[in-house]
């Protein structure tokens, strides 16, 4: 299973009762970041997140709503004693960004691992299986989307595994998906299941691959910049999109779950901003600080 939490929902400034940009998954007492806006590391304290568990942190892009909260938040990853390596990945121009943030933060226990994403594509895989799948997002800058897979081996077959003599102690590392004792674990699991996929796609505008790539994910956080399609020429202009758009995409792929995020600092109403959506995805959501869901495996 899969916990979600929006740490932050807002775009360019932060408000009173919202952060910027940052969305946290933690699966199996390990923590993923996706952006890291001002405010960041208080919304991690606020709502249950522990930076000690955070071992890979994913930029979008180097627009300040979405960064400007890292070097505080490593210095506090440093002050909980924090020494396991920290995987930092995101597009060209990462190194750059880094230096600077180390010259800020000055000397850390742990190491930073970079991960530069060429031309905003690539693979990054993560503990437990689980892989980042990077893709360009149309904004003013470089910039990513981020797809977060993770897979379900097919069941394991007990009686199988007996009529290969398979000792029970070689049976729970083998539904793991890892070879023991000199078997693999095609010889005792079905067909792959049904795992999870979160796609999180903020500061870009609509696109036939973010459709693609969005195509019957379990969740979809969307920039949801603009409340009123009216503002739509506005959005082309600054690389973003409406909550209508982001209600329509959502349609179009089938996705599962949306929840609006990234909303402007104009928008402190979200409702009209949601009706827009829901008219064309009913059950797009209000993404909020403090939003979370618990996302699990099918029973299939």
């Amino acid at each position: 299973m899969v916990q979600v939490t929006l740490l932050g929902t807002g775009a360019t400034k932060p408000l009173p009762n919202r952060a910027l940009a940052a969305l946290w998954l933690q699966v199996n007492g390990r923590g993923l970041l996706m952006d890291c806006g001002e405010g960041t590391q208080v919304s991690a304290q606020r709502f249950g997140a522990s930076l000690y568990k955070l071992d890979t942190l994913l930029l979008t892009h180097y627009h300040g709503d979405h960064l400007f909260g890292l070097p505080g938040l490593l210095q506090s990853m440093a002050a909980l004693g924090r020494t396991d390596p920290v995987t930092v990945a995101g597009p060209p121009g990462l190194d750059a960004v880094l230096d600077a943030i180390a010259a800020l933060t000055g000397p850390l226990p742990f190491a930073i691992r970079r991960h530069t994403f060429a031309e905003g594509r690539g693979t990054l895989d993560l503990p437990g299986d689980a892989a980042i799948t990077a893709f360009p997002a149309k904004h003013r800058v470089p910039c990513c989307s981020y797809l977060y897979t993770l897979p379900r081996a097919g069941r394991f077959d007990p009686e199988r595994a007996r009529a290969l003599g398979i000792p029970m102690i070689h049976w729970r590392t083998l539904q793991s998906r890892r070879p023991a004792g000199g078997f693999t674990p095609d010889q005792v699991l079905g067909m792959a299941r049904r795992g999870l996929r979160i796609l999180y796609a903020t500061d870009t505008e609509p696109t036939d691959e973010l459709r693609r790539m969005a195509r019957d994910v379990d969740l979809l956080c969307m920039d949801a910049t603009y409340a009123d399609d009216a503002d739509t020429p506005k959005a082309r202009q600054y690389g973003h999109a409406t909550c209508g758009e982001a209600g329509a995409l959502a349609a179009e792929a089938g996705v599962r779950r949306l929840w609006l995020t990234h909303y402007s600092a104009a928008v402190t109403d979200p409702d009209p901003g949601l009706a827009a959506a829901r008219a064309h995805f009913p059950e797009a959501e209000a993404g909020y600080d403090g939003k979370t869901i618990t996302l699990t495996f099918e029973d299939s």
